[in-house]
């Protein structure tokens, strides 16, 4: 019926509107999490491994690496590194007219012997370039009154989680304003790209960023990607480092002065000079390079060749900068994805689908995101959308398992309520009739052996019948005759069919009878479902066989179904001996209750002149409003009151 309909519209709804509520207090409850920074060591680490994933790079051609190591150190015999050692590699690497020379070691304090020859080389090398430390606590210049063309910084910012992925490019002198400082990376590809005549000029989409030729350093924002509220002073860029076990050619010390090398691995090459001894300290954390010596940790003078790279291949076009899109987009793409996952939820009933489903578009998720990244060099959020995808499913899959104890224990409601029904109108009526017999002794002992062996294979059959129909879910009804009917007939169809097994059925009182009548209108079942079809079949079965067992004296029985005014009036009429108790049975509260859930009203009553009236009436018509159901609900019931006032006159009178 359309009530029915309307309920499991309703319940549809709830669920809906539920499942949105709920979707969307995830998605707010992440984005708020983004945006107090609970979650930048999640996305830190995702975009880390992202970096790690990839293809294994060649070594770096444009950079060599003088590493001075532990087994130089034991050469020496002497650390830290005498100056003069330092000049004389650096008169070698002179020799083979490298672009640039770049000493990467902290000198707060000369290490003789060769201080003095070691300044003097360094001023008067037009390729060399310095280090200086600009930010407290160490604050210091390695080699003194060098041009500030030819020196820069080496301050180098760490993450909250100790690991290192930003460079800062260029920052203002803390001790004077007006002078801003450039860094010691940058410095290195400044010298490299000036070869090429690419100067370094001020950024023209953001002009407080640095360019070379069209290529814009895109400069890290105190948000930038899963970054929130950071330090973004000064210019910085996120590092988009080489993935590989040998991402530089690196010398020792001990190979420059024993011409252990190549020449080509020097002409027209940036030289950079540090430390490779695990000794000296000169470690930074990354997890972004895969394959590496040291398990999560590189060389300083490793890091900076990584930037020093970065920006070279960046600008002669072989490799993408890291970059973002604006917060906007990025909230609308958390937002988006976060639509799919309730959609997801909604749409998909079965845990182990929605399971497949979520793993189906994380992995799309993954993907986009790892290739946007490693083509475009553009990183957008995934751990929020992760969490979005995987909390949503985690909600959902326990209100499945909720929603499936629900069902089970609807199932084990209704198989006890049809076990009910079913020994109700069937073995129980059977039994009735055979206590009065016997209280009357209208049975001999064969016949009471033969009536209970046939009760026995009665409560058999419903046992087997119930046992099918729980395991199997088949659309039929069994009656108490033992006739099993289709529900899938139309409902008028079933009625007769209801009524000519139970008549049949050998109830004291049936055997009174002279006038039966019945008769059922065709009654329209696009809103008719299965259950109501059955618990109308029941109901029918079940007032049939009171009039079987309670109407005595009864000679005249009718059954009918009449439509009237998009109403139907399922009513059973006996002229038996009437009602003797006002008790409501467990079937009349079950009568009342289907009509409830019909729409309509259930009336059991005494009959004019003797007899009782049992009536079903329900509205049919899909598109009736709810007024015209009111006032047919209030014209029956003034109905049923003018007749019972009527009837206590007439005994009055």
């Amino acid at each position: 019926m359309q009530r029915d309909i309307w309920r499991l519209l309703k319940e549809k709804c709830t669920i809906l509107r539920l499942g949105k509520r709920l979707g969307l207090v995830v998605v707010l409850l992440v984005i708020i999490a983004r945006l107090s920074g609970w979650l930048q060591f999640l996305e830190w680490g995702i975009f880390d491994i992202f970096l790690s994933w990839r293809s294994y790079e060649s070594v770096e051609e444009k950079i060599l690496i003088v590493g001075i190591n532990e087994a130089d150190i034991e050469s020496v015999g002497k650390y830290p590194i005498p100056d003069g050692e330092i000049t004389e590699i650096i008169k070698k690497l002179q020799a083979y007219k490298p672009i640039a020379i770049g000493l990467d070691i902290a000198r707060n304090v000369p290490v003789e012997p060769g201080r003095k020859e070691l300044v003097e080389l360094a001023r008067q090398s037009k390729n060399f370039i310095g280090i200086e430390k600009i930010f407290l606590p160490d604050r210091f210049s390695s080699i003194p009154n060098l041009p500030s063309e030819r020196i820069g910084f080496s301050d180098i910012i760490p993450d909250k989680d100790t690991k290192y992925r930003r460079i800062l490019l260029g920052a203002p002198n803390p001790l004077d304003s007006n002078d801003y400082k450039f860094s010691f990376s940058l410095r290195l590809a400044e010298a490299y790209l000036s070869q090429k005549d690419i100067p370094l000029k001020n950024g023209i989409s953001d002009s407080h960023t640095m360019r070379f030729a069209a290529t814009e350093l895109p400069r890290f924002l105190p948000n930038f990607g899963g970054y929130v509220g950071t330090d973004a002073g000064g210019v910085q860029v996120l590092l988009n480092f080489r993935n590989g076990t040998e991402l530089f050619r690196i010398v020792s010390l001990n190979d420059i002065k024993t011409e252990n090398f190549q020449p080509d691995w020097i002409r027209d090459r940036i030289v950079m000079i540090g430390m490779t001894a695990i000794s000296a300290g000169d470690l930074f954390n990354t997890s972004a390079i895969s394959g590496l010596k040291l398990h999560g940790q590189i060389y300083g003078v490793e890091f900076h060749a990584h930037a020093v790279s970065q920006i070279i291949n960046a600008v002669l076009g072989s490799r993408p900068l890291i970059k973002t899109w604006s917060e906007e987009w990025e909230y609308i793409w958390i937002l988006g994805w976060g639509s799919i996952t309730i959609g997801l939820s909604l749409m998909i009933k079965s845990p182990w689908r929605n399971l497949f489903a979520v793993s189906l578009s994380s992995s799309a998720l993954i993907a986009i995101s790892y290739y946007t990244l490693l083509i475009w060099g553009l990183w957008i959020p995934v751990a929020p959308v992760l969490l979005i995808l995987g909390i949503n499913f985690l909600l959902s899959a326990c209100y499945q398992y909720e929603q499936s104890l629900k069902a089970q224990i609807v199932i084990r409601q209704h198989t006890i309520e049809m076990a009910f029904t079913e020994i109700h109108n069937g073995p129980l009526q059977t039994l009735a009739a055979l206590l009065r017999n016997v209280q009357n002794h209208e049975l001999s002992k064969e016949e009471l052996l033969t009536n209970l062996k046939n009760l026995n294979l009665e409560i058999r059959d419903i046992g087997e019948y119930l046992t099918r129909q729980t395991l199997n879910l088949e659309e039929s009804l069994r009656l108490g005759s033992g006739l099993k009917i289709n529900l899938k007939r139309p409902i008028h169809e079933l009625f007769y069919e209801v009524y000519s097994s139970t008549i049949e059925r050998n109830l004291p009182y049936f055997q009174t009878l002279k006038v039966k009548v019945r008769s059922f209108d065709p009654l329209e079942e696009q809103f008719l479902t299965i259950e109501r079809k059955r618990e109308l079949c029941q109901f029918l079965e079940e007032a049939l066989c009171n009039v079987g067992k309670h109407a005595e004296g009864v000679t005249r029985l009718s059954a009918t179904g009449t439509k009237q005014q998009g109403w139907y009036s399922l009513k059973i009429r006996d002229n038996g001996l009437g009602i003797r108790s006002n008790y409501e049975s467990k079937g009349t509260k079950d009568s009342k209750n289907l009509a409830k859930q019909l729409g309509g009203y259930f009336n059991r009553e005494r009959a004019t002149p003797k007899g009782t009236v049992c009536e079903l009436t329900w509205p049919f018509a899909g598109t009736r409003s709810w007024i015209s159901t009111m006032k047919s609900r209030l014209k029956a019931y003034f109905q049923r009151k003018l007749k019972f006032l009527t009837k206590n006159l007439q005994r009055s009178l």
